[in-house]
């Protein structure tokens, strides 16, 4: 079974409480439980975790080198300020999706650069938690080429 982790950064876990509602009603225990179930569904052992630490995060992708074979994340706020992660990213060997729950390009203009996107295989966003299960369903694909192309 592929070992995936899904990594999200500052902030996620205020998910659903958001009176705005830029990121949906779910609270992030309801959307860790459905990437959970989707990931069972495909034959992903899933790794969801949540930090507000730049460098948590990034000791996390660097845990991933030796465990995972794919990963999915969410750097929330340090998309757009964290050349530390990229670093961590770009010594990953193995397939990226950076996955946004609110559509970053219809944002405020600094959230229009992202230097996760340097890293990743593909970018998922606006898609609210709908996006966090197709970021796995591809990951699924891309880990199954992967193996066959080996």
């Amino acid at each position: 079974m592929s070992n995936v982790f899904f990594i999200n950064g500052p902030n996620a876990n205020l998910y659903g409480l958001d009176p705005s509602g830029t990121y949906g009603t779910e609270s992030f225990p309801q959307i860790q439980q459905r990437c959970e179930e989707k990931a069972k569904a495909l034959g992903l052992q899933l790794d969801f975790r949540q930090s507000n630490y730049e460098g948590e995060i990034v000791d996390w992708i660097q845990e991933a080198r030796g465990t995972a074979q794919g990963i999915v994340i969410n750097a929330a706020g340090l998309t757009y300020t964290s050349i530390a992660i990229l670093d961590a990213l770009l010594a990953f060997d193995g397939p990226i999706i950076e996955a946004h729950m609110s559509n970053i390009w219809k944002r405020e203009p600094f959230r229009h650069h992202s230097y996760i996107s340097k890293a990743a295989t593909g970018v998922i966003a606006g898609l609210g938690a709908n996006g966090y299960e197709l970021a796995l369903t591809a990951m699924g694909d891309l880990i199954a080429a992967r193996k066959a192309s080996a």
